[in-house]
């Protein structure tokens, strides 16, 4: 299985990425040397994180600790298979390979006829719906699992039916108005679909690029969660990400973006956790001296507030947007675990 692991994985990261705003002929510069890596007490926080994640799994394979979490379990499912992956565990292959099955299945059982996680009634229920197709894309693409395919296709059609004619998305699959928020999940999960072999129209793509780039706030550098509105640290984490998963690595709006991350970067400030789950790749993949300085400071931020019980590490929610402890356990482990180069997605 690791072997086919990774001729899978090398073979993904082999794809010419494809440029949706490049020019013919034109070339994305090579991310700078990367010279960052998991130190032994990251290492430790990282298995303690996942050991505590491991022991929190229900019956049914999905996640949910707070009252909040246990209002969206698809969501909070999502993100802790993504710490998982993060780490180096896929279905029934790795320590917690068991563990990555059965919240895999969890998903997948979720997955109706016509692509919805469950009900749609949630109103806001397409920030689970782009999570939960991200983290089935990448297991999707790490494993050609014939399982996850069909069920993927579907997840990945609902998201294309209900793109708005700005080229964002919403809260409900439903081609209505759209913000950056709810817009980035979407894109970062068709293109994630894309890398793994799912067709995803160009005209997609490109139309939700345009969206995103329409949500910049020249005068900062940063992005705003509508045309028009204000920046803030999260939404600009979010934007430039999915510039960049788009292939717009070098694009200036994603170098200002990145200056607008470091200047912006406070802990209390609200939906902290949700931004830095965008920010940490966003600053990997511009790489070289700009993610060496970004992993120190947050790795040295986050692991401050880190909790330990027996063998267990966690962190619990803090701040608006907190959600729970596996909410921000998963994000921050798979913060301190990106060095790893695991996630095809987040690899340039």
């Amino acid at each position: 299985m690791v072997v086919v692991r990774l001729i899978i994985l090398s073979l993904l990261l082999a794809v010419v990425v494809w440029l949706p705003a490049a020019t013919p002929g034109s070339k994305a510069k090579p991310r700078p040397r990367d010279t960052v890596k998991v130190s032994k007490a990251h290492e430790k926080y990282i298995e303690g994180a996942l050991a505590y994640l491991a022991s929190k799994q229900n019956r049914d394979g999905s996640w949910g600790e707070s009252s909040e979490e246990r209002r969206h379990p698809v969501a909070i499912t999502a993100y802790t298979l993504i710490a998982f992956q993060a780490a180096g565990n896929l279905p029934e292959e790795g320590p917690h390979g068991k563990v990555v099955k059965k919240g895999m299945d969890y998903l997948l059982n979720q997955i109706g006829p016509d692509g919805i996680y469950g009900g749609r009634a949630s109103g806001q229920y397409m920030y689970a719906h782009g999570i939960a197709t991200i983290a089935l894309a990448e297991l999707y693409g790490q494993t050609q699992s014939p399982a996850i395919r069909d069920k993927l296709d579907r997840a990945i059609k609902l998201i294309i039916a209900s793109q708005n004619s700005q080229g964002g998305w919403r809260y409900r699959p439903v081609v209505r108005d759209a913000d950056i928020s709810v817009t980035v999940l979407q894109v970062v999960a068709l293109r994630a679909a894309k890398n793994s072999g799912i067709d995803v129209p160009k005209r997609t793509i490109d139309n939700a690029v345009k969206y995103v780039k329409a949500c910049h706030h020249s005068s900062s550098g940063g992005f705003s969660y509508q045309p028009g509105s204000s920046p803030g640290f999260a939404r600009t984490a979010a934007a430039i990400y999915s510039l960049q998963v788009c292939g717009l690595y070098d694009d200036p709006m994603v170098l200002k973006g990145s200056k607008y991350l470091i200047a912006n970067h406070r802990t209390g400030q609200e939906w902290y956790v949700y931004g830095s789950f965008y920010a940490a790749p966003a600053q990997y993949m511009i790489g070289g001296e700009t993610w060496e300085k970004w992993y120190k400071v947050i790795s040295s931020t986050i692991t401050k507030s880190i909790r330990k019980e027996g063998n267990f590490y966690r962190w619990d929610a803090s701040g608006r947007g907190g959600v729970g402890p596996i909410y921000t356990t998963a994000v921050y482990a798979t913060m301190l675990a990106m060095p790893y180069h695991y996630l095809p997605l987040y690899q340039r």
